[in-house]
């Protein structure tokens, strides 16, 4: 995420922006900031993973283009160039090992290649590098040539681990200037125009504990791995040494707001005014404003106090969204519900394995309907008398501190 804010920069600008998908180099896996060799996917993942990013990558920038809009005084979305999602296999079909060898390899050092750090680190361990592995960055070099000479691309960026890679595309322009080896080639610019590399240091925080899949604290731009509950809950977690600059990562507001909510912080720690806004932001950013009142209306079903009059203020699509494929919900017709009591309401969301144990719940103060404790277990929650939030539609039932179930009221059609 964090070289797609820096991409995402570059279009705010009005640069030509271009995602590229490795749809080819994929089947080999890049060596860069690994020990092991990837395993190697067969087509039909390769492809679904291929489709999953590209429509994650075009919804990323559309609503980055989005929430930059209402953050960026003077932007004009439609004066903006259009993101270009490209695919790298579409220019190495058709093109052959021993004419690929012959134009690109030839310009290849080993000496250069084998300095790189991610063949080097790899040369260090048992497992050693495969000459597949130890390939691909002359495929990268070959994604930044054709880039270069066919869509006018003059900077690469990518994390830092990306350097050699980088280098390496940089230096076969260099070889290669105004060069049509490959059927493909149709163009070339002008010598004087340079081919540049930007890298973005890996994400860590103040502790130095790396973010990603490895270390099993990725954020997932698809909604079906990271929900905006998820992604709001990761950034409010933030610790107080970090929120500043992830503030100024991963946002777009302006530095003077950030240093006042910052100073609000410090004023009153225990209020996490810097963390929420940092969640509120990132969320909007990745999934709109919906995905922000989906965010906070899970949030206040799930740790919401009974001193809060928050769930009044959220309507029953807000939390049908916010739950959608959460098992916590559950969508029953109102006609079973209606002239139940909260035990034997329990019971039919197995939140309660008999009436009895909900009633001992009930003495014991640990069952809550709508954040709030109940106080007889023959109660009978009625919507004409607002127990329902939601339009009437939603009762929140919670046993305990964490066991929570959502009832969600359907009216017969």
């Amino acid at each position: 995420m964090v070289a797609l804010m820096g991409l995402l920069h570059f279009h705010l600008a009005g640069h030509q922006a271009i995602p590229l998908v490795g749809n080819a180099t994929g089947t080999i896996g890049d060596p860069s900031g690994r020990s092991t060799e990837r395993v190697a996917l067969d087509q039909d993942v390769l492809a679904r993973n291929v489709a999953g990013i590209e429509a994650q990558l075009e919804r990323f920038f559309a609503r980055g283009t989005e929430y930059a809009s209402t953050r960026i005084a003077d932007l004009d979305p439609s004066t903006l160039q259009p993101v270009r999602v490209l695919h790298n296999a579409d220019w190495y079909r058709g093109i052959g090992v021993l004419e690929f060898l012959g134009t690109v390899g030839r310009h290849a050092r080993i000496g250069a290649m084998l300095a790189r750090d991610s063949v080097k680190s790899r040369l260090q361990t048992p497992q050693g590098i495969s000459f597949t592995e130890f390939s691909y960055q002359l495929l990268q070099a070959y994604d930044f040539w054709y880039l270069y000479h066919h869509h006018g691309c003059r900077i690469q960026l990518g994390g830092s681990d990306q350097w050699g890679n980088i280098i390496a595309g940089t230096d076969l322009i260099h070889r290669l200037p105004g060069a049509q080896p490959l059927p493909m080639a149709s163009r070339s610019l002008d010598d004087g125009d340079g081919a540049f590399g930007l890298t973005i240091p890996l994400l860590t925080t103040a502790s130095g504990e790396k973010f990603g899949k490895s270390a099993g604290n990725a954020i997932w731009l698809d909604e079906t791995r990271t929900s905006p509950f998820d992604i709001y809950q990761f950034f409010v977690k933030t610790a107080d040494s970090d929120v500043e600059r992830f503030l100024k990562m991963f946002t777009l507001l302006p530095l003077s707001r950030i240093a006042r909510v910052v100073e609000e912080h410090r004023d009153a720690p225990e209020n996490f005014a810097a963390q929420k806004l940092l969640a509120a932001e990132t969320t909007e950013l990745i999934h709109g404003k919906e995905g922000v009142q989906q965010a906070l209306c899970a949030t206040e079903v799930l740790f919401g106090s009974r001193k809060s009059l928050g769930l009044q203020q959220f309507t029953g699509h807000d939390f049908a969204s916010a739950f959608i494929r959460d098992p916590r919900m559950v969508s029953l017709d109102r006609s079973a519900v209606v002239g139940k009591s909260i035990d034997e309401i329990a019971v039919l969301l197995d939140s309660c394995r008999s009436k009895s144990e909900a009633a001992r719940l009930v003495r014991g103060g640990g069952l809550y309907w709508n954040n709030r404790p109940v106080t007889d277990s023959k109660w009978v929650p009625e919507a004409e008398r607002g127990d329902f939030v939601g339009g009437g539609t939603i009762g929140i039932l919670r046993t305990g501190k964490t066991n929570c179930r959502l009832l969600r009221l359907l009216d017969a059609e």
